[in-house]
């Protein structure tokens, strides 16, 4: 077997590899004799069939099988000598001419092949113990738990019916009966009767509560939507629809009067005990906001601190999943690139940027997990699973098997899990310090924006 390197751009190689046919021919004669007390020729006993006869009968199919054997073990020999780590599939280019493939068949002439890769670089970590992260800390306060209860209790209050002719405004409550077409045509879980909504809630897909304001009782209405590009629904996902909906009845909100009567019809025993419940939601949903700061902080660092060439074809991929999904979501919007300020080129610039970089982190990520045996179990995807389900109740049998029947969604919720593990490691070497600041510094974004809170 003779092997040449005739590329070697960069993380690129390409080799040029040749196998004796004489090699070809000795490795199929031994899968000829192996063959020969497993096949069953009228004529001939068990076990009995000359090797020579055999070879007339399954010589091109056992030579194929030979000649693909080959060529994944030597590729094997190939990069585990030379210390590759594949960063895509290798690309394997054979001849192709009827004739070179015939006494290739034949073994009347040697196997000449050429590989191309694109391999992982070589990765040196950063000594984690040497980072430093800074983890902002909130503390709830009295005004944080009575805003949380007012929110419970809008959500929770009473509605009564309007006077007949009025029309619905936002925060009213829409009992509907609709029936949703795709293209004129009817779809699964497309109709409903009895829907009660609250306008301005948001728990229906964006722009339908709106087109619902001014709606009378008995009044019929086409309201005209398009499907979030990231549906949980595939056959549903970016795509536009209309409902034509009817209000049976228009209610407006009542007052609700937050004490221990209140607390009582959530199930809990009094307002302190909600209160209590509040308090706990809140230190959670702010301890969840601090980990996602501190976790930017430290992709930020791990980012400054591993610069090295990505592989591009696995950077070009990641760009072309972001790109086509923003496409997608600015053409079921109807928005150009010019309501955001800036023009395709500029964003595409953008985004390739963005790409390297999930790219490089991904790679720094995976070395670091890789090199401390960090590994995700079956328990805990299995518990991200329920959790998911949990966040859509009526709906826990649809999302338990979405993903039994899908792998790839399975992959997709394993690698946060992974990446929170790995995140974790790097956390307990690093120097982590605690700053108190504010809600509204903590929901702040990177351009100090105030976010969801």
């Amino acid at each position: 077997m003779q092997v040449t390197e005739t590329l070697n751009e960069g993380l690129k190689h390409e080799f040029k590899v040749s196998v004796p046919a004489t090699d070809l021919d000795a490795k199929a004669d031994a899968k000829l004799v192996d063959l020969k007390d497993k096949v069953r020729l009228n004529g001939f006993r068990p076990g009995k069939v000359p090797v020579s006869h055999l070879k007339k009968v399954y010589g091109r199919s056992v030579m194929a099988e030979t000649i693909d054997q080959t060529i994944r073990d030597t590729n094997t020999q190939i990069f585990t000598d030379r210390g590759f780590r594949l960063a895509t599939e290798p690309k394997i280019t054979m001849p192709t001419e009827q004739k070179e493939v015939e006494e290739l068949l034949s073994g009347k002439t040697d196997l000449t092949y050429t590989v191309a890769i694109e391999v992982v670089p070589q990765i040196q970590l950063a000594d984690f113990k040497t980072f430093s992260v800074e983890k902002p800390v909130v503390e709830v306060s009295e005004a944080d738990v009575d805003d949380a209860i007012k929110r419970i209790a809008d959500g929770s209050r009473p509605y009564n019916a309007k006077a007949e002719g009025a029309k619905a405004e936002t925060g009213d409550r829409v009992t509907i009966n609709f029936k949703g077409t795709i293209n004129g045509e009817a779809f699964e879980g497309g109709t409903g009767e009895g829907i009660q909504v609250a306008i301005g809630t948001g728990q229906f897909i964006p722009g339908f509560e709106e087109q619902l304001i001014g709606i009378g009782s008995g009044e019929t209405r086409t309201l005209k939507v398009n499907f979030p590009t990231n549906y949980l629904n595939d056959k549903l996902a970016g795509k536009p629809a209309e409902f034509e909906t009817t209000a049976t009845n228009i209610e407006a909100p009542g007052e609700v009067n937050i004490d221990d009567d209140f607390a009582k019809t959530l199930g809990l025993e009094s307002l302190d005990k909600l209160k209590e419940a509040a308090r706990e939601r809140l230190t959670a949903e702010f301890a969840g906001a601090t980990r996602q700061r501190v976790k930017r902080a430290l992709l930020d660092r791990l980012d400054e601190s591993h610069k090295f060439e990505a592989p591009p074809s696995l950077v070009a991929e990641e760009f072309n999943l972001m790109w086509n999904s923003i496409k997608a979501e600015m053409d079921s919007s109807g928005k150009t690139f010019a309501d955001e300020n800036t023009t395709e080129e500029a964003a595409k610039d953008e985004y390739q940027k963005i790409a390297d970089r999930r790219v490089r982190l991904g790679l720094v990520l995976s070395e670091i997990g890789e090199k401390n045996k960090i590994t995700v179990t079956d328990d805990e995807v299995g518990r991200a699973v329920i959790e998911r389900a949990r966040q859509m109740p009526g709906r826990e049998k649809e999302i338990w098997d979405y993903y039994r029947n899908n792998a790839q969604a399975l992959a997709q919720l394993r690698a946060p899990i992974y990446e929170d593990k790995v995140v974790d490691f790097i956390l307990e070497l690093a120097n982590v310090t605690e700053k108190k600041v504010t809600k509204d510094e903590l929901f702040k974004d990177e351009d100090g924006e105030k976010t969801a809170a």
